[in-house]
């Protein structure tokens, strides 16, 4: 099943993904819903971020092929860290180029929505606390990540948290083929059995650090291919099962 969020002029709801329209939901995709009788095609509404996180948790070399990438080796434990929620856009939306910054990459990722409120989950129970998954841009100025000792102003930039377009909860995340196009050229394919900690191990570890909420994002990390955005740019991230997220590149006024 696909929720979407979704703004008809003006009016912000969720909704379940039919074909090329979305049927109005009543309730709450993080409790109790139900489905109701309005449905509207996709050419009249706005597509909006799937859900607003109080927190979105980054994990950096999570693939084996992008810390050869980058040079470095794999991390004993989860490498963490927080992008703002004021870095947040969706489908269809622009990437901004921040003039401070003379390098930004697309970092193609599934992204794990969190369901419940979670504290100290086991792997074996991690499971039960997901509501499902959806695409995740993780816009990084790669030369300021380089320059920084940690990576707080690399990835926290307005408009640097893509996600969306919707929250699929009826796939299985262990393997699914994961790429980023660029300009209708594939830059990065990979598949998300190549993770090496995976989506259970990722939710446990992260609760055991801070109590997740439901909404809250974990990008589970990117493979190798990163590489830069230039203005004018159309970037894809396409994640088997989910679908197509698409950004727009322009530079700062």
């Amino acid at each position: 099943m696909k929720f979407a969020r979704i703004d008809h002029n003006g009016q912000i709801f969720y909704g379940v993904v039919e074909g090329n329209a979305v049927r109005a939901i009543e309730g709450d995709i993080f409790g109790e819903w139900r489905p109701t009788s309005k449905i509207y095609s996709m050419d009249m509404v706005r597509i909006l971020p799937p859900c607003v996180p109080s927190k979105i948790i980054g994990i950096g070399l999570n693939y084996r092929d992008h810390a050869e990438e980058m040079g470095v080796p794999l991390p004993e434990e989860p490498i963490i860290f927080i992008k703002p929620g004021t870095s947040v856009i969706g489908h269809e939306d622009t990437i901004i180029l921040p003039s401070i910054s003379q390098r930004v990459d697309y970092e193609a990722e599934l992204a794990v929505v969190i369901g419940r409120r979670a504290r100290k989950v086991s792997v074996e129970k991690a499971n039960e606390y997901i509501l499902g998954y959806t695409c995740f841009n993780d816009i990084t100025a790669r030369d300021l990540q380089k320059k920084d000792v940690q990576f707080t102003r690399s990835k926290s930039f307005d408009t640097f948290s893509s996600f969306g377009p919707w929250i699929v909860n009826d796939i299985n995340a262990m393997d699914l083929q994961i790429e980023t196009r660029l300009n209708n050229e594939i830059k990065q394919s990979s598949r998300t059995s190549y993770l090496h900690r995976n989506v259970y191990e990722l939710v446990s570890f992260v609760s055991h650090v801070m109590t997740l909420l439901p909404g809250d994002i974990i990008a589970t990390g990117t493979p190798s291919g990163v590489g830069p955005l230039k203005d004018g740019d159309i970037v894809e991230v396409i994640i088997e099962g989910i679908g197509v997220l698409r950004n727009y590149v322009s530079k700062e006024e």
